[in-house]
Order: C-alpha cells, then structure tokens, then sequence
C-alpha cells in the first residue's frame, strides 16, 4: 500500500527563509508560482526573454533568466517541457546548482533516463500535481487541492522529503493527498497511462468510433456526440463515483452493452499483449530515446501526425459544434486551460 501524507504530515515552515525559482511559466509554472506566493513564500521566476516573461512580471513576479535565477534560489523547481530541460539544465542550471540547493521536477522523465543527472551534494525531489496547471490553480483559489505525488532521489541534506512535502503544501496539494512513489515508477506508470489509456488508447477509441458511425452513413454530428463528446460525462461520473457508481447512473440497457461489447471492441488477451510490448518500450528506454531523437530532429512525425489529426472530420465537425453550443466555455476558456 502506498504511503499517504496530508496537511497534518506537512510543515510548510519549512520553506521559511528559502528563495524557490520556478523555471517556466506555462501551464504548470503559473500555477505553482502563484500557489506558493499565495502561501506566503518568496518566489522568484526564471525564464528566457519572451511572451511568459512578460506574464509573470504583469503577476508580480521578480523575474530573472535561468541561469540567475538558479543562482538565487535555494529550491529550483523546473517546470519547462520534458524537451526542453536538458539542454537548458546543461547550459544555466547546472553550472549554477551548488551543494546544498535542492532541485525538484513536476515529472521523472529526465532524472529517469539520466538527460539531466545532479551532482550529488543537492537535494532532488519530485512534487507531481495530478492534474493541469489551471486547476491546480483553480482548486487552490477555491480552498480546495489536486492530488499530488512526492519522491525523492536524492537527500545529501537528511532534509528532502521534508522540503518535498512543504512545497506539495504550499502549491495546495497536502489538502487533498500526496502519495509517495519513486522517480522511476511515477516516470513508467506516466507514461504508461498517457499511451495506452488516458491520450493514445481514448483518442484511437473515439476516432474509429466516429469513423464506423460515419462511414455506416450517420451525420457526422450524430457521431461526434455519442463517441466522444459524452465520454466527459462519464469520466465525471467515474471520478466521483467509481466505475460501479457510473454504471448505477446510466441506463441498464448501456450498461449491459458494456458487458457484451466492451470485450468485443476491446479483447483482453490481446489489448494486454499490445500493452505489455508498450510498458517495455518505456521501461527500456526505447520510447525515451525514439522522443528524445524525434526532438533533435526537427519533430518531423510529430508534427506530421498533429497536422493530420487537425484535419480529421471528427476534428473539423467538433469545432464547428463546440462554436454553436451554449455549454461551450461554460466551465473555462481554452485561454485558461493553455496557461
């Protein structure tokens, strides 16, 4: 059973007298960088010259370049994409991370594949929010919290973990449960999730959904609506109430037709050989190496494969419903959610 720490595990004192860099301003970096000024502790922003620089200086933030910024912290949290870190971790983090300051990711990509490798007089320590940027924030305004993970890698101080949980508090996390796991683990079972399930497994699930309703000759409309807008309604459904709970929602007939076709669409024996080829992928280093190079390349397929999901039907009939649908927006604007 995984440990558990909540509020009462956390004393966020512990940040008292340390100056956190947060480097990146996105979706993640906003989030915690308000979150821990909210909570009382100083922040300080390091960037590169450019549109998020001006954001966080229009929030208030002292804001520094990488480099400087690591120079004056005493805990820098890096929150720039996966791709990115390690060149710039080589070029202004690392020449600047002395003994005793501790760094922290939001993700192990590049401490597990060893694209970024510390020197061993500094703390390194993982603070996960299970969710996106903005509603760890928005949870935050409200009193409330997103789960988070914490791990630690390195502990020259005796003092990480510590360290790791006061920050999980102070951007809001220990109010809702922080789950200890490792580096490794919380680097495989990530990426595990977003490829099998969570974006690759949903997205092929919806788009050769809404391919067989349209070529057996319904309104394109029709088949957006059934295989992918009400997927949101039933995930609400799971988060709050289980898969047995959502099933008490829905009708007896859909639930029963879970039962009967979920297998047929979906063969276990099969779905799980194709899974397991995929975790090993991860865990050997294949995938890692196979973005890694993709990167360093230009992105070629990437965004090859980005264009072409653009240019889906189910793509273009779901922009134009969205756009005429009272209930679009209703919760958050994209604005929001890209921040």
């Amino acid at each position: 059973m995984a440990k558990m720490y909540y509020e009462k595990d956390c004393d966020i004192n512990q940040l008292n007298g340390k100056k956190i860099a947060i480097i990146g301003y996105g979706s993640q970096g906003h989030a915690h960088a308000l979150n821990l000024r909210d909570s009382g502790c100083d922040v300080i922003v390091g960037l590169r010259k450019g549109k998020s620089w001006d954001s966080a200086e229009k929030d208030g933030f002292t804001v520094m370049t990488v480099a400087e910024a690591t120079k004056a912290a005493d805990i820098i949290m890096i929150l720039m994409p996966d791709e990115k870190q390690a060149e710039t971790y080589k070029k202004e983090i690392g020449p600047n991370l002395t003994e005793g300051k501790a760094i922290a990711f939001a993700h192990g990509f590049n401490i597990r594949y060893e694209q970024i490798v510390p020197p061993a007089g500094v703390d390194v320590f993982m603070a996960a929010p299970k969710g996106p940027g903005h509603t760890v924030r928005s949870q935050f305004v409200a009193g409330k919290g997103v789960p988070c993970l914490v791990a630690v890698e390195q502990n020259p101080s005796g003092k990480a973990y510590d360290i790791a949980l006061a920050y999980i508090a102070g951007i809001g996390g220990a109010r809702a449960g922080i789950m200890e796991t490792t580096f490794s683990d919380e680097t495989e079972t990530d990426l595990f999730g977003e490829q099998t399930v969570l974006c690759g497994g949903i997205v092929q699930l919806m788009k050769c959904g809404f391919e067989t309703l349209v070529e057996a000759g319904y309104e394109p409309e029709n088949a957006y609506f059934e295989c992918i807008h009400e997927l949101k309604l039933i995930i609400d459904l799971i988060v709050v109430k289980g898969i047995a709970g959502m099933n008490y929602s829905i009708s007896d007939t859909a639930e029963f037709g879970e039962y009967v076709s979920g297998p047929r669409v979906l063969p276990a024996d099969i779905v799980k050989e194709n899974m397991r080829a995929i975790l090993s992928d991860i865990r050997d280093g294949s995938f890692a190496g196979r973005w890694i190079m993709e990167n360093q390349c230009g992105r070629t397929y990437f965004n090859s494969k980005r264009k072409e999901l653009a240019k889906h039907p189910m793509e273009v009939v779901g922009d134009q419903l969205r756009k005429n649908m009272l209930w679009a927006g209703a919760d958050q604007s994209m604005d929001e959610i890209s921040k």
